[in-house]
């Protein structure tokens, strides 16, 4: 059984551990091992993990069964968008998905933001899996992005989002 709690700095090489195994299962056939690879290097090096932690407006959520982190969850409200909350991040571990720990994930995260409208998020494009996830929520397409990603690397996304209930 997982519980969801807020991450702490203890947790850290955990959460990465959780998203370098998450994201190869998940992007090594969009983008191949190197690229991501370089992604990983990029987004999830301990001090950019550190300073999601630090940030103000934002709240880091993992799964825990007390023996280990299944899932990791990140947003933040959007410095850009007023009264949005972007999900940066929503991985559960391959071997636990389709257990309801990302739906319990997100259950608590929507909650966290109570100035938020909408939350929004990028996904692949080709990722079925995340996008039937997504619109089961209730996430609607809302646009793309031609080309996302460290140094501009032409990575295109799909937006979708979800209006929140009034809190």
């Amino acid at each position: 059984m997982y519980f969801v709690r807020t991450a702490g700095e203890r947790d850290l090489e955990r959460i990465r551990a959780v998203l370098v195994e998450s994201f190869h299962a998940t992007y090594d056939r969009f983008y191949g091992e190197p690229k991501v690879d370089e992604l990983i290097a990029h987004l999830f090096s301990p001090a950019a993990l550190k300073a999601r932690l630090a940030k103000k407006n934002a709240e880091f959520v993992v799964a825990d069964s007390g023996k280990d982190i299944g899932a990791v969850g990140y947003a933040a409200m959007s410095a850009d968008l007023a009264k949005t909350a972007i999900l940066h991040l929503l991985y559960v571990r391959p071997a636990l998905q389709r257990q309801g720990i990302g739906r319990d994930m997100f259950a608590e995260l929507e909650t966290c933001f109570p100035d938020a409208e909408i939350m929004r998020l990028e996904v692949e494009p080709k990722n079925e899996d995340a996008i039937g996830f997504y619109s089961r929520l209730g996430f609607i397409e809302a646009g793309r992005n031609e080309n996302v990603g460290p140094g501009q690397s032409g990575i295109a996304t799909l937006v979708l989002e979800k209006h929140l209930p009034a809190h």
